[in-house]
């Protein structure tokens, strides 16, 4: 089979979209298939292209035996949702005349979250005669609003009535959790053409360690500390400033330190508060290169999974979770009760508190802090929990999505 998939996001880029591609791409291969990948230079999430790429109308190399061709966009930072949207729109041109020389795909998928890419990718596949999966990552354009990017308007309502075309004219639909698939069911949207394909863990890469990375403990002065850890997008989705308040509260415990280690819209203004408060027990790191996430996570005595108290987050899962357990670390979860809050109870991974509510954060850290058995319980328990998200099982399931589209494009 020949997937030509169309992502915003790509590696070197770390991000959760990033990395699901790639794991299932290069598990793709592996099984025999040929994939080619249409992105943009890497940029996600400061907007400045990476060392060593430039921003060119069209480029091509081979990661891992996957063919990637990358293609000119309109490169901006995380932040303006106008300037974004320009981002997305350049993307969705320059994808889709990349896509017109592909030769012989036999289907075509686009990602979101935003579905400018899946606009793309639809039109690829009417021109070329071939089924189209809209993967679906989140639901956009309500995320926009439910981070306060924007109100409600004119503009959300049509971006809406867009986001409906595209469900009911796909082939199929690969949601990434049961909850997007039972909301678009709600909306009017065939249950038989949507699967579910849940996030995942590379666990050739994310795998428990004996010990802490010394080096990096030395360096950023965390020998003998009680880390909790936030590894990922500093984003408004993910109500950070409240992990500070926490952080706050919790300071005259000396042996406690919140470690953050990433970029985003959100990265400078909480550097700017730990800054400005004198939050020394606050490590703020910038974006790290995917391959050193596993030695930054060995760090950590707990895994810090946080999200704004909104109800559309009640229906995500974050992929930080199925990190977390790969590498055994417990889960420490602040976001809105769900489908992930579910996973993290029935695997009796980590600790769930209310979202935004610093003072029972820190009282969950405190209990953990103070009972070790708790955190050697959780941590066997997230080892195990890891191997029923195993990222090579998960793209083997895409691939049965992705036959099924073909099946069903061609009676």
């Amino acid at each position: 089979m020949h997937i030509l998939f169309l992502t915003d996001n790509f590696p070197p880029e770390g991000n959760a979209p990033a990395t699901r591609t790639f794991e299932h791409a290069k598990y793709w291969i592996t099984l025999g298939h040929q994939v080619t990948i249409i992105t943009g230079a890497p940029n996600f999430p400061e907007g400045r292209v990476f060392d060593g790429y430039e921003n060119n109308w069209y480029s091509k190399e081979f990661i891992e035996g996957i063919e990637v061709r990358r293609v000119k966009t309109f490169v901006t930072s995380n932040e303006g949702f106008l300037k974004r949207i320009l981002d997305f729109l350049s993307f969705m041109v320059s994808s889709f005349f990349a896509g017109l020389f592909v030769k012989k795909p036999d289907v075509i998928v686009g990602t979101s979250p935003q579905f400018f890419t899946i606009i793309s990718g639809y039109f690829l596949a009417k021109i070329k005669r071939r089924p189209f999966v809209f993967e679906l990552r989140d639901i956009w354009p309500a995320s926009i609003t439910a981070v306060g990017a924007m109100k409600d308007s004119l503009i959300i309502k049509v971006l809406e009535k867009i986001e409906m075309f595209l469900y009911k004219h796909s082939s199929r639909i690969v949601a990434v959790t049961e909850s997007f698939k039972n909301e678009l069911i709600e909306r009017g949207v065939n249950e038989q053409k949507i699967g579910v394909v849940l996030n995942g863990v590379d666990l050739s890469t994310y795998k428990p360690v004996d010990s802490k990375n010394i080096e990096l403990e030395t360096k950023y002065a965390l020998t003998n500390k009680f880390i909790i850890g936030y590894v990922g997008t500093h984003g408004l989705a993910h109500a950070l400033d409240s992990i500070l308040d926490a952080a706050k509260l919790i300071a005259s415990n000396d042996e406690v330190r919140f470690l953050f280690v990433g970029g985003g819209a959100a990265k400078k203004t909480i550097d700017d508060r730990i800054n400005s408060e004198g939050l020394n027990n606050v490590i703020s790191i910038a974006r790290q290169p995917k391959s050193s996430m596993p030695e930054f996570w060995s760090l950590c005595d707990l895994s810090l999974i946080s999200l704004k108290d909104t109800d559309l987050f009640k229906t995500v899962i974050p992929s930080k979770i199925f990190e977390s357990m790969g590498m055994g670390i417990p889960l420490l979860v602040s976001m809105p009760k769900g489908e992930a809050t579910q996973i993290v109870e029935s695997t009796h991974s980590g600790v769930i508190v209310k979202a935004e509510q610093p003072l029972e954060l820190v009282k969950a850290i405190e209990r953990i802090y103070s009972d070790h058995s708790i955190i050697e319980r959780m941590s066997e328990n997230a080892k195990k929990a890891s191997k029923t998200y195993n990222r090579e099982s998960l793209a083997s399931a895409f691939i049965d999505e992705l036959e099924i589209a073909i099946e069903e494009y061609l009676r």
